[in-house]
Order: structure tokens, then sequence, then C-alpha cells
């Protein structure tokens, strides 16, 4: 029987990548798009081949059966849809981040587990072809001791959306595009247990201009980091470095990366290289060229083969929790300047 699918925030991921995606699955049947703004909605629907349009969540599902649903609201909004689609019986797929709160990630991923729901959040890195690489080949490294993800862009304020917005995104780069590295390196690295965590996050450059690559915004209303230092210390004594920024003076456009560094080798995810020093001479021990590409469809293709069959391996709600917990501990020690214990 084919499954029915809704999609609740009608933006520009919605369409672009969930939408696009359900689209190539003929097991699915693309019921029903909600927004806030129904026109949107109804818009959506229309060009994306679904068969309604609600304004209202709590409508949509009080008229339709629906299987799965995709969750592309606005941050703030992630934990009021994710537990109205679960509690409705529904199979979930968020967009990142998992929620505003660490104790909204665990409410969800709880809920998700007490219904034998899935619950998925959209870190696509990690279904990379060079994050699966690494993955397999981690033995190579040896013991890794230190990571350092690194999410910059050198004038990449976002000049749509809420992202500039504290109190409805929850941050700026760290909660935005930070966290997809964070993700795909605590992911390499097998989730390791966290010990201590120490942050300073900056606010030097978004409230001075207002013009970049990614359009224009308002400085005035700025209210996120526009950059974020972070250190975490794994239990094991091993460290993750963190660098993120919307905005940077940096010479580089943009620097998307995770670098392995252990007692054999090191390595780098963009792009998938692994590689030692032999007699002072640099020695590449695996090198193979993957053409870096969108990895999203990965990401979604994972979500409904596990909602089908119940096979293979998603960014589950449990890890999301974990992430949560990251990313509020890193803003609580930039804040408090002081390191946080986890």
């Amino acid at each position: 029987m084919k499954k029915r699918v809704a999609i609740i925030g009608a933006g520009q991921v919605a369409e672009t990548v969930h939408a696009e995606y359900y689209k190539t699955r003929p097991e699915l049947i693309l019921a029903a798009v909600c927004d806030p703004n129904l026109k949107r909605a109804e818009e959506f629907a229309e060009q994306n081949g679904f068969l309604a349009a609600y304004s209202d969540a709590k409508s949509l599902f009080l008229n339709e059966k629906v299987d799965m649903v995709s969750i592309c609201t606005p941050n703030r909004f992630h934990f009021e849809n994710v537990m109205l689609a679960l509690q409705n019986g529904a199979h979930v797929m968020c967009e990142k981040p998992p929620a505003m709160t660490p104790e909204e990630a665990l409410a969800m991923a709880e809920e998700a587990a007490s219904r034998g729901l899935v619950l998925a959040y959209d870190f696509h890195h990690r279904f990379s072809d060079e994050a699966q690489f690494l993955k397999q080949e981690k033995k190579l490294f040896g013991d890794i001791y230190i990571a350092r993800a690194r999410a910059l862009r050198r004038s990449g304020v976002p000049g749509w959306g809420t992202f500039t917005n504290k109190e409805i995104q929850g941050g700026g780069p760290l909660i935005d595009i930070g966290i997809h590295m964070l993700d795909t390196a605590m992911y390499v690295l097998d989730f390791p247990e966290v010990k201590r965590v120490m942050a300073k996050s900056f606010q030097k450059i978004g409230t001075k201009k207002r013009t970049g690559s990614f359009g224009s915004w308002d400085p005035e209303k700025f209210t996120v980091e526009d950059a974020l230092l972070g250190w975490i210390e794994f239990a094991d004594g091993s460290v993750l470095e963190l660098e993120t920024s919307f905005a940077l003076h940096m010479k580089e456009e943009r620097i998307f990366d995770v670098a392995f560094f252990g007692d054999r080798a090191g390595g780098t995810l963009y792009p998938a290289e692994i590689y030692t020093d032999t007699d002072g001479e640099l020695e590449m021990l695996r090198e193979p060229r993957f053409n870096q590409k969108d990895s999203h469809p990965e990401s979604m293709a994972a979500f409904v083969e596990k909602v089908l069959s119940g096979t293979g391996e998603v960014a589950s709600g449990e890890q999301g929790y974990v992430i949560q917990r990251l990313v509020a501990a890193l803003y609580e020690s930039a804040e408090k300047e002081e390191c946080v214990y986890l």
C-alpha cells in the first residue's frame, strides 16, 4: 500500500529537497502541504503535485490520513510540528536543527521511540560519498585524537527568511551551517562521549554591513552571532575543534570540511583523502576522487527506506538530541565565557 506524505512549511528547502525527492518515489502519494500562508501552500501544492493545501497543521491532520511528514518550518516551530505529527502516527523527517533546546530534542526522540515511529533529521553531509568513505576507512587513522570541523563563509549572511533572528532561529551560523559539519564529525567518530565544551562567539560584521553574496539584511535586526569558535573534549581525551561563520574576512569564499588527525594517519572530508608521513614525505593512502555532489537525495532516501522497509540508517532522534546538546553547550559557554561540562 502506498504511503501518504505531507510537508509542513512550504519554503525553499521544502520544494527543492523534500518535494523534489518525494516526487521520484512511486510508492508515495503526495497528500498535502501546509503553510501559514495559504496562498503559498496552494501554489506549492499545484506546482509540486500535492492533492491538498492547508494553513494550519492541526486541520491537516484532522482531514488527512498521513503516514510520513517533512517538517520544513523555521527552527522555532520544529518542536510543536514534529510532536503533532508523531502524535498523529506519522513518521517524521525534520530539517536541521532538531529544535531550539536539548529538552525539546529529547522529548521528540522519546515520543518517536514510544510510538515505534521513525524520527530522522536532514543532516545530509553524513550521507555524502566522502563521509561514508571516511567512516568505512576510519581504521587507517589509528587513534583519532584531534578533529577540526569548519563551516565558514566569507560573506554569506542569508538575506532571506529568518536566519538573522535569534528568537526564531535560535542562533546564527552554528545552528545553521556549523551544525552540519559538527554532525558529520560526530558521525565519523561514532558519537564519542563528551566531557566538556568551550566556545567564543562574535558579532563583528553582521551588525555593520547590510549586503553580502547571499543578499541583503537589516543590520539593526541582526541578533545572531556572525562567527563562533568551539572546542569539545571527549571522555577519552580526544578533542574536536569547530569554526563557523556567516561573515569572516578570510580569503576563501567558503570552507566546508572536517579534518581528522590520528596517530597513524590524517585525512579530510572534502576532498576525501587519507594520508600519512613516511620518513618526512607525504604518502597518500586513499584518494578516491569523488565528484562532490548534493547529498540531500541520499538523506531523503535513507528516511523513506527506513519507513518502507525498516532497513538502513538515518540521522536518528537520539543522535539529534546529542547534537542539540552540543549546540546548546557551545552557545552557553560563549554566553557565560566559561567551560560547560556535560
